[in-house]
């Protein structure tokens, strides 16, 4: 079916609201207020985390419910900057939230063991594992816009939900183990993280180039709309391009600042852990000798050691 303009596209197929999204919103935030709530006599999730976890609902309900839910389906580089908010902002600010160890330290003894034995699962292992994270992430938004997922995902209203809520469900997944904040089944060095994230800042740039260089995106599907506004379907896909490549670029920024700070943190605990290890091997050392360790040199010689009465 084809629209004459943007005006009766929108009176004909008004944007609805995602009730699903604004359900889950409702459900993670009272939750997560909540178990906070319950926790705050731990403090370990501290003010600022609690406030980019809200920063990431308030993101998603704008990805969702609002003027960029509103034209995603008419603007290939509105449906880009979508695509970027559920899979990149929304799920890193989640993360960052550390939710897990909001609702681990707000539950009981036994919900405790039950979630620290789920999380410590062969299943969660593999499933929750950098390299199937990240494969998963890099992977994702080649399938929605080289295969018929991308038409789908505007056309039909449950795989629409579904594909935000799957996207968002990625992103959370992999930022939950790449940042390592919450506990994870397997804890890994960050400099892995740092490695992979350069990677897949490569991944992100072909794709960037293949829709900028390449055939036009989901061609009959916009031809159909009719639009006699903004620019056009190769202007729209070339925005597109440039936003899931430079702005996903950018906005990864914050996260490999943080993986570095998360870099230093873990090498001065290496560092410290490895200098308590050999100062236990020298008190060993000096108890199995019958002699402790002297702090100036001339201590060990017996005739300074009588000149000096030590």
């Amino acid at each position: 079916m084809s629209w004459r303009n943007a005006a009766r596209f929108a009176a004909y197929v008004p944007h609805v609201p995602d009730w699903v999204a604004l359900l889950l919103i409702l459900i993670t935030g009272t939750g997560y207020y909540v178990c906070r709530r319950r926790a705050r006599r731990v403090g370990t999730v501290v003010r600022s985390q609690a406030w980019c976890f809200g920063a990431g609902l308030v993101w998603w309900l704008l990805a969702t419910n609002s003027v960029i839910a509103g034209y995603a389906p008419v603007l290939f580089w509105v449906r880009a900057v979508q695509v970027l908010l559920l899979l990149y902002v929304v799920p890193f600010l989640l993360a960052m939230g550390r939710p897990v160890t909001v609702l681990r330290e707000a539950s009981s003894r036994n919900v405790r063991a039950r979630l620290d034995a789920a999380l410590g699962s062969a299943a969660a292992r593999v499933v929750l594992s950098p390299p199937v994270t990240s494969v998963l992430m890099l992977a994702t938004p080649w399938l929605l816009y080289l295969t018929p997922w991308y038409v789908a995902s505007m056309v039909n209203p449950v795989i629409a939900s579904a594909t935000r809520i799957m996207l968002s469900a990625i992103g959370f997944g992999y930022f939950y183990t790449r940042l390592q904040s919450d506990p994870v089944p397997r804890r890994y060095s960050p400099l892995l993280s740092i490695g992979i994230s350069v990677a897949e800042g490569l991944g992100d740039g072909v794709l960037g180039l293949v829709l900028w260089l390449g055939p036009l995106i989901a061609y009959d599907y916009y031809s159909a709309l009719q639009r006699d506004w903004g620019p056009s379907l190769r202007d729209d896909q070339t925005l597109g391009a440039g936003v899931l490549w430079i702005l996903g670029d950018v906005l990864g920024v914050p996260f490999i600042m943080v993986l570095m700070r998360a870099l230093g943190t873990h090498e001065r605990t290496r560092a410290a852990e490895i200098d308590a290890e050999l100062d236990a091997e020298v008190d060993a050392g000096s108890e199995e000798d019958g002699t402790s360790t002297s702090a100036l040199w001339w201590e060990s010689d017996p005739q300074l050691r009588d000149r000096y009465h030590r």
